[in-house]
């Protein structure tokens, strides 16, 4: 047992290695590349996450392929953030929330630690439910048991992480390939319209005030405060660079990165929308909005293999984004407050609100898309915090972001929470012109 745990260990040292071979021109092409691999790779299960599931289902039921445009954009917003959170790390050695936590006033470094830790709770809710809920649908057991099963496994899951970070990047790197594999097959079973999916895709329209919500609930569940944290975490001394034309090169590897693992993301997530608009609003079934009725309206539509497919992709879904999750939530702790607590602590905290929700009765889809849209009154936090970060030379030095970077990220930020402000117009009754009932 002892030579399998060094030998996993040393894989990452192995990593590390291959990094500085690569730095120093000794590794070249895939091989050159593939030892900075990993860090978006686990940041980009966040963007699969359950609570994906739920609100691209909705979607895809309630509107078909309109509201497409709006996954497009979180995915590109994503990429974006992703990448300048990657480069914080890389260029400082620290992570965001450090710079955070050691350059702000610690009201306010405690006032977005706060909201950083409501985005954490809410974002184990909606993957900690999901995975539950595919565990219950599969089994028959209870959804109370089954909460407890998965506390079980995504506790044994996170203990790789004490192994080192590559053994960890290779197992959110399996579930990653599961998920985007079981989507391949869906889209298989129910090719999409795919003119109408072209036409969604760059069409922006909300055509009811419940396609507000579901809007910034796709945002919220796409782009994800804590993988913005995270990210930079994750990068911040894997590879270190002794100079600035070696920071460039691992810049370089890092952003293509990105572009992969986030393009992989938004293409399962548009997928998701896709097999929803051609399964269900196609036939009728434009109310279907739980994770649940899904499962069981596939069977007589598509058979009870597709709705296997399905199931099996939530709950790779539902394990790997936990893990991933509870992992972030730990980094924004110590990075914030240089406080830690115990795994085994953060994971029965962040456990508690799936199971007071269950206990009360809520429906597990409401509460997932719920979760989606706290997320997304949360992640202006870290957009602003990483726009300011990025942005200052004394903090970056040559890598700080160009004028039109800064300008992109602020758009993006705007556009985030001019869409929350319409949600809370929305919640609030008001009439806004242009939106049905």
């Amino acid at each position: 047992m002892t030579d399998v745990v060094h030998r996993k260990a040393s894989w990452s040292a192995r990593t590390v290695a291959a990094g500085r071979d690569a730095i120093e021109g000794r590794r070249t092409g895939l091989a050159a590349f593939l030892p900075f691999a990993g860090p978006a790779v686990v940041a980009s299960i966040a963007y699969m996450d359950p609570g994906n599931f739920a609100t691209n289902i909705e979607a895809g039921a309630r509107y078909g392929y309109a509201l497409l445009w709006v996954v497009l954009l979180a995915n590109l917003t994503a990429m974006l953030f992703q990448a300048l959170s990657a480069k914080v790390g890389i260029v400082t050695g620290k992570s965001l929330a450090q710079h955070c936590g050691e350059r702000l006033p610690r009201p306010l470094v405690y006032a977005m630690w706060g909201a950083s830790e409501v985005a954490a709770m809410a974002t184990d809710l909606a993957e900690f439910l999901g995975a539950a809920l595919g565990l219950s649908l599969l089994t028959g057991w209870s959804l109370m048991l089954c909460l407890v099963l998965t506390g079980v496994i995504t506790y044994g899951l996170l203990l790789v992480q004490r192994i080192g970070f590559r053994p960890m990047e290779m197992l959110i790197g399996g579930f990653v390939f599961i998920i985007g594999s079981c989507y391949l097959v869906e889209l298989l079973i129910a090719p999409p319209e795919w003119l109408a999916l072209a036409v969604g895709t760059v069409k922006p329209t909300l055509p009811d005030a419940r396609a507000v919500t579901l809007a910034v609930g796709v945002i919220g569940a796409t782009v994800m405060p804590h993988a913005i944290y995270l990210h930079s975490n994750l990068t911040q001394g894997r590879v270190p660079a002794s100079n600035d034309d070696e920071t460039r090169r691992v810049l370089g590897w890092s952003n293509r990165e990105v572009m992969i693992a986030l393009s992989f993301a938004g293409l399962v997530n548009m997928a998701m929308v896709s097999m929803a608009a051609s399964v269900f609003n196609a036939n009728g079934y434009g109310e279907v909005a739980e994770i649940e009725t899904a499962w069981r309206t596939l069977t007589p539509l598509l058979g009870g293999a597709a709705a296997f497919v399905f199931m099996l992709s939530l709950l790779a879904s539902g394990f790997s984004s936990s893990v991933v999750g509870t992992m972030a939530g730990q980094a924004i702790m110590q990075d914030f407050v240089t406080f830690r607590i115990p795994l085994l602590a953060r994971r029965l905290i962040t456990m508690a609100p799936a199971f007071v929700v269950v206990g009360m009765g809520v429906t597990v889809t409401q509460a997932l898309v719920m979760s989606q849209v706290v997320l997304s009154l949360v992640l202006p936090v870290p957009m602003i915090a990483l726009i300011y970060v990025t942005a200052n030379r004394q903090i970056m030095g040559a890598f700080a972001n160009s004028r039109a970077i800064t300008l992109l990220a602020s758009f993006a930020a705007l556009v985030v929470l001019s869409l929350n402000a319409l949600l809370l117009c929305v919640l609030a009754g008001m009439e806004i012109p242009g939106l049905g009932g």
